[in-house]
């Protein structure tokens, strides 16, 4: 099928906040057809507004009823070489004079649930914490890593047991190539000791520039986090001989599962965070996380902290400061 651009999704949407507002008349047959001149003031109309090529042909359906009073609906469809696009729903008002469209969005779930933290390790509040922040998160990305470094100190300080952290894996595999074993291992853990899985991804995001050696060996990574792994695991006396099993399988059904819902979400980079179901792309500065904190805990009925405000140098603060220092291991905080 052909598809529609961005830019030409946008313009329908601006479309539709221009067609709500028009005045009301009266209606015309439901199932007549556009006469050729209206129908060309529609298609010259889309072809300006939304750069469709020269070869695709753009046919216009004839008038139906519709919901908004004033507008009848209209389908469009575009095609070339022979294929032709699924049809797109336009409103066009009685009078002729004005085209526009009128989209209907569920709002009755919970955006809180968009995103599931069930089953994983959190961090911060409980888990009935009136806000949970959801970040699909790649142990091996330095985005992340920098996020990681900001973020639970300032949370944690600001809100306290007001907001649930989670993290869901999502290896980026193209680019990063030990991050898939990253969250295996990691999960691993995590069966057995939430305290000892954020431990291990605590010192992975902070050394993970080390793991692979001088020559970047993946060889050497994935024998890295196998060891510290191993080691986490010792210290917080999970079942060693289960974790080592675990480790040797490498199974990545779970790790696959979370990469599935992430496609879904349309992330495609990391770190992405789901602020009580409100999507927030890369690492961004605190003070965006914190906009977004707030306004949700006040949807929950929340009070949130007084106004964050930035800081007036670039010295660095106390929002800025790793979870761990160079050369501890995980465990040793």
């Amino acid at each position: 099928m052909l598809s529609v651009s961005r830019q030409f999704r946008l313009f329908l949407f601006a479309l539709s906040l221009v067609a709500v507002g028009c005045h009301a008349q009266p209606p015309a047959p439901a199932g007549q057809p556009l006469s050729a001149d209206l129908s060309r003031r529609v298609e010259i109309l889309i072809r300006a507004k939304t750069q469709v090529p020269p070869e695709y042909e753009i046919h216009v359906g004839p008038r139906q009823k519709s919901e908004v009073p004033g507008f009848d609906a209209i389908e469009v469809t575009f095609s070339a070489n022979g294929k032709t696009s699924k049809p797109l729903a336009f409103l066009l008002s009685t009078d002729g004079k004005t085209l526009g469209q009128f989209n209907k969005f569920d709002i009755s779930k919970d955006p809180k649930e968009i995103v599931s933290a069930a089953n994983r390790p959190g961090r911060g509040g409980p888990a009935n914490a009136p806000v949970t922040i959801v970040v699909f998160n790649d142990l091996e990305c330095p985005f992340c890593a920098r996020m990681h470094a900001q973020m639970f100190p300032a949370i944690v300080a600001r809100y306290g047991d007001q907001v649930h952290i989670v993290y869901r894996d999502y290896p980026l595999q193209e680019i990063h190539p030990w991050a898939m074993r990253a969250a295996i291992d990691s999960t691993c853990l995590a069966a057995q000791s939430p305290d000892g899985y954020w431990k291990l991804v605590d010192y992975v995001h902070l050394h993970a520039a080390e793991l692979g050696g001088d020559d970047k060996s993946i060889a050497k990574a994935n024998a890295s986090l196998d060891s510290l792994t191993i080691d986490e695991g010792n210290r917080q006396k999970v079942d060693s001989a289960v974790l080592a099993a675990c480790i040797a399988k490498q199974d990545d059904a779970v790790v696959k599962a979370s990469i599935k819902e992430g496609e879904a979400l349309n992330i495609d980079a990391t770190p992405t965070l789901f602020i009580n179901g409100e999507k927030l792309d890369g690492a961004q500065p605190m003070e965006y996380v914190y906009r977004m904190v707030d306004d949700a805990l006040k949807a929950a009925g929340q009070t949130p902290p007084p106004p964050f405000v930035p800081p007036t140098t670039a010295a660095p603060t106390s929002s800025t400061t790793p979870t761990t220092t160079p050369g501890q291991k995980p465990g040793n905080q």
